[in-house]
């Protein structure tokens, strides 16, 4: 074999800052001279965290040196567009921007990706939900590649309490692209000293992923060649709910259901699929055909749970004591066994988180109190606690807080918030039944509700708005155009919190503007300001 009928194996790998690609880099090179091969490697360092990664380009020939009877390969100190036999990545949009960039080909390049997301600023910044739609990110991937190996590479790291260049190795042995055993891979982590341990961990269930896939993507190719595809089993959905709802909406149905199990009782499930099942019902009138795939009933079953579970003192408490949180948070600090670990909660719950949980006429007592102090220049009432949760008396009481359920359907809140739910449900089911692109956008307004407190209560308003100015409000020429009014109202809700671009949306199209909100002014004493002598003529 001589050297010039083969070529460097060519890997470029994209980590954001403190995710270890250096080490990992370092890794594979030790371990290409451990194993008798020749390896280089070149690192050109990112902007930022976020506007670039880190890269680190790296080349391995794939005849071991003994037998180049002294001669040595000569390697490239960039990547080359195009030329690349593996990309890794820890994020899927710089996986998506390094593809953009030309680096990847279909005909050559393996990709190794993380579904996992550092957001973005532009994304962070937008009121609604501002991140970009993985889809077409994943399919440019796909599209560009001669293979993929995506998973969320993040949430493996936090699982197994390493950092993620340890998933990032055991998915690149896991591969094969690199002419290297497991042992070899292995005894690199090893002799890394601290932390070895948790390292094996991530790149053993990262191996262990790639392997799975390949495996599953050769037998997939399998069966299409023998034309010959499993059956669909749908999972987590109830025998009986399964037979009233279409399958196109049972994944979302099933997680919607087991959450108002788990937030309040079945009674509260009940009403839950009962509310569904108006809209299933005026869906199916408005598209016998199911062209759209049932697409509003769906819409409805994530929006409408999200809203029916409603955060409150007693969620909070119960969400704090939670067996799923405290494992969390010892793992997010990578606690150990001998390791003592302690937790404190902050709340500062005010006058309308007590009054959401009293009947009518004591909330509107509390919150009138509160509001005559906010008039007179006094500051909201609010009770600052500090609860140590790994302590028995702090866990009791989030516990007996927690246990409060029962109280939450007879407080104000409960009735305020079902009365708003069922307004906006009788907007979808009569859009529906109108037109159903009318109800689907109506329906689609369930993303204003989000947050909690002024957030909450604005979202809040803000749909309550539409529906009333909208919906069934200013004259439209067709139910099409009324349709297209609420989801560019929607869309403006979402662009910006003080609501001036809903404002102008809503008066383009024939509606009032938001009613301006009476604020009271505070004056403050500046503890800075030196008092004022004044002599006397």
């Amino acid at each position: 074999m001589t050297m010039n009928t083969q070529k460097p194996i060519t890997l470029l790998i994209c980590a954001l800052g403190g995710e270890g690609g250096g080490v990992l880099t370092e890794w594979l090179v030790d371990i290409a001279l451990a194993s008798g091969y020749a390896a280089q490697s070149t690192s050109i360092p990112g902007v930022a965290q976020r506007t670039g990664a880190t890269t680190y380009y790296l080349e391995v020939f794939p005849v071991p040196l003994a037998e180049l009877a002294g001669r040595r390969p000569v390697f490239s100190l960039n990547p080359v567009p195009g030329a690349l036999d593996g990309l890794v990545s820890s994020e899927l949009l710089e996986t998506a921007r390094q593809v953009g960039n030309g680096m990847a080909s279909p005909q050559r390049t393996l990709v190794i990706s993380s579904t996992s997301r550092t957001l973005t600023t532009a994304e962070r910044m937008v009121p609604g939900d501002g991140r970009t739609d993985p889809a077409p990110l994943l399919q440019a991937i796909g599209a560009q590649s001669r293979a993929t190996q995506v998973f969320d590479m993040g949430q493996m790291a936090k699982d197994c309490g390493t950092v993620v260049s340890a998933v990032m190795l055991g998915a690149i042995a896991g591969s094969g692209l690199l002419p290297f055993t497991r042992q070899a891979y292995e005894d690199a982590i090893r002799h890394g000293g601290r932390g070895a341990e948790a390292s094996l961990r991530g790149f053993d269930r990262a191996f262990a992923q790639v392997q799975t896939q390949q495996a599953q993507t050769a037998l997939v190719a399998s069966l299409l060649s023998n034309q010959e595809l499993p059956a669909h089993v749908g999972h987590g959905l109830e025998a009986d709910l399964a037979k009233t709802f279409p399958p196109a909406v049972h994944d979302m149905l099933a997680l919607g259901h087991a959450r108002m199990l788990e937030y309040q009782d079945c009674d509260y499930a009940d009403l839950y699929v009962q509310r569904l099942q108006q809209v299933l019902r005026a869906e199916q009138l408005a598209d016998p055909a199911a062209a759209h795939g049932y697409a509003t009933t769906r819409e409805m079953a994530r929006w409408l749970a999200l809203w029916m579970a409603f955060d409150d003192i007693v969620r909070v408490a119960d969400l704090k004591s939670s067996a799923s949180r405290w494992q969390r948070v010892a793992g997010e600090v990578k606690a150990e066994g001998g390791d003592l670990l302690q937790v404190y909660d902050h709340f500062k719950p005010g006058a309308p988180e007590f009054a959401a949980l009293l009947p009518a006429s004591l909330a509107a007592r509390v919150t009138r109190w509160d509001r005559q102090r906010v008039a007179s220049g006094k500051a909201p009432w609010a009770l600052p606690l500090k609860i140590g949760t790994h302590s028995v008396f702090g866990m009791l009481s989030l516990r007996l807080l927690a246990s409060l359920k029962w109280l939450r359907v007879r407080g104000s809140r409960y009735a305020t918030e079902q009365a708003l739910i069922t307004q906006w449900l009788d907007g979808v089911v009569r859009g529906t039944q109108t037109d159903w692109q009318l109800g689907h956008e109506i329906a689609l307004c369930g993303r204003l509700i989000k947050g909690y407190g002024s957030t909450n209560e604005r979202g809040k308003d803000n749909l309550m708005h539409v529906l009333e100015h909208l919906a069934t409000g200013a004259p439209f020429p067709s139910n099409k155009a009324r349709a297209a009014a609420i989801a560019q109202a929607r869309e403006a809700a979402l662009l910006d919190e003080a609501g001036k671009a809903l404002d102008q949306t809503l008066v383009q199209h024939g509606a009032p503007a938001r009613p301006v909100k009476a604020q009271p002014i505070r004056w403050m004493d500046n503890p800075h300001r030196k008092p004022r002598s004044v002599k006397a003529s």
